[in-house]
């Protein structure tokens, strides 16, 4: 089966204190809405140390139209995405020349040519490159990104796969949007940009990571519990507050099913790869699944250090568990996200 060679992730310049994001947004949503300060708390209640920002927090003070904001995620996205695949590419040690195909991952701007064509042009990549850009897959496209990075794989064994995921959710903040859900949204979510080569079975290498299978779910009914309202502004975030209660109710059903039809059970799971939503999520991941253990402490450092990333975050504690250290055997990744959906891959996880 195909294997993950490696993981680079950007530290973007404007790493900020939590606190200093508290003490702007108290400006500049309860000078106008004053009833917004009884709101100030979800900052502390995040558990966020620091958050992962393209900009200084004064560009997000000041007015900008969204063809300002866009044109902001144009541009950092290419510069970043080149940092983090040419660390990628000297991690699994292989020239740029050989990469097969690309899939990009997003759902904070938009590019029409797609990003991963402007990549393509900017590295001068291979022009026969096989594309595909993916939007809309919001917190999930991490996971469903390195599922389809896989599949390309085992269709093709001779194929290198380069898997890049961006999100600028600062970029998408609305500045006179005084909704609870913008308000949590700016309590919450920040920016992050990373790299993944996926090497077919035709490739020598470093392939302790292993894929093993994926599980994609779409829940009927559920299309307003998370997304987007696009308006004249830009994009609108609406997430509900009962995303820790739908886990609850179905994500252990899901996983048990999953993992049968691998012939496994949970405890077979060594590794767990979560997309950390926040701090409520992982406290229904751990309330839901019952595992012995801090089993969600990379998850945890992540969320505490770079915030909500959105589809990128589950890819930096993937890169924390292979720098920092794994257990032999079973990984798991997952992510919930947008319609309500979840995705999931397996991993044999070698030492």
């Amino acid at each position: 089966m195909p294997y993950i060679a490696s993981v680079s992730k950007v530290d973007l310049p404007c790493r900020t204190d939590q606190q200093a994001v508290k003490e702007q947004a108290r400006i500049a949503f309860t000078s106008r809405s004053p009833h917004m300060e009884r709101l100030m708390d979800v900052f502390d209640n995040t558990q966020i140390v620091t958050r992962n920002f393209c900009k200084p927090l004064g560009y997000y003070m000041a007015p900008s139209t969204f063809e300002d904001r866009n044109n902001q995620y144009l541009e950092t996205t290419l510069k970043y995405s080149v940092e983090a695949i040419e660390e990628c590419i000297e991690r699994a040690n292989i020239s740029k020349e050989d990469i097969t195909d690309i899939v990009f991952i997003s759902t904070t701007g938009l590019a029409t040519p797609s990003m991963d064509a402007l990549i393509i042009n900017r590295m001068r990549l291979d022009p026969h490159i096989n594309r595909m850009p993916i939007f809309g897959l919001g917190c999930a496209g991490g996971v469903s990104g390195m599922a389809k990075s896989n599949a390309i794989a085992i269709a093709n064994p001779n194929a290198i796969v380069l898997l890049v995921a961006v999100e600028l959710c600062s970029l998408t903040v609305l500045r006179d949007d005084y909704s609870t859900s913008n308000f949590v949204g700016s309590s919450l979510f920040s920016d992050g940009i990373a790299a993944c080569l996926v090497m077919g079975d035709n490739h020598i290498g470093d392939n302790r990571v292993r894929y093993k299978s994926a599980s994609s779910k779409l829940y009927y009914d559920s299309l307003e519990v998370m997304g987007w309202d696009f308006t004249n502004n830009g994009f609108k975030v609406l997430f509900s507050k009962d995303i820790p209660t739908f886990i609850n109710q179905n994500v252990r059903s899901d996983i048990d099913g999953f993992l049968s039809k691998q012939g496994l059970k949970l405890d077979d799971i060594k590794n767990f790869i979560f997309h950390p939503g926040g701090k409520k999520v992982l406290e229904a991941y751990t309330d839901a699944l019952d595992v012995e253990g801090d089993f969600l402490q990379n998850s945890r450092v992540v969320m505490n250090n770079y915030g909500n990333m959105s589809s990128v975050t589950v890819l930096y504690v993937l890169e924390r568990f292979m720098n920092e250290g794994f257990e032999g055997g079973y990984g798991l990744m997952m992510a919930m996200g947008p319609g309500f959906s979840s995705e999931m891959v397996l991993l044999e996880m070698g030492n």
